[in-house]
């Protein structure tokens, strides 16, 4: 049985996120996804994510490809969590190549390409340059 970790914010959920998820499920017979709480979305992206953590973990966990979440407090915990749950691989986005190699002594460590065209950031900032029209109440 092959365990697999990976992590972060999925806020907005969109296609990148499923994809990087089945891709990160079919390396092994189990993935689990630490879902980063809103403190720690704050401290490493300078901004709140728009849904709740527990709302964000009920999302993720709602995907049929992955098996477990839990709530990822720190980036300095990853090593714990890979211990914690027996992770045999550690998946990330290729946006973090090589920032997570000091986990080779404890799992594989891959990183996947992302779904190009598409980011939570890119979006938010898509749907904050709409500018709906006013409704006429006649």
């Amino acid at each position: 049985m092959k365990t697999i970790i990976t992590f972060g914010t999925y806020d907005l959920l969109h296609i990148g996120h499923v994809r990087i998820l089945e891709r990160a499920a079919a390396l092994g017979d189990k993935l689990i996804v630490g879902v980063s709480c809103s403190d720690l979305n704050q401290s490493k992206k300078g901004r709140a994510p728009i849904y709740s953590t527990e709302d964000r973990m009920a999302i993720i966990s709602a995907l049929k490809c992955v098996d477990d979440v839990f709530i990822e407090k720190s980036l300095d915990l990853k090593g714990e969590y890979i211990q914690q749950f027996g992770a045999d691989i550690l998946v990330m986005g290729d946006d973090w190549a090589g920032r997570f190699d000091e986990f080779k002594s404890l799992c594989e460590v891959v990183y996947l390409p992302r779904t190009t065209g598409i980011s939570t950031s890119k979006l938010i900032a898509d749907i904050s340059d709409i500018n709906p029209t006013p409704e006429s109440h006649s």
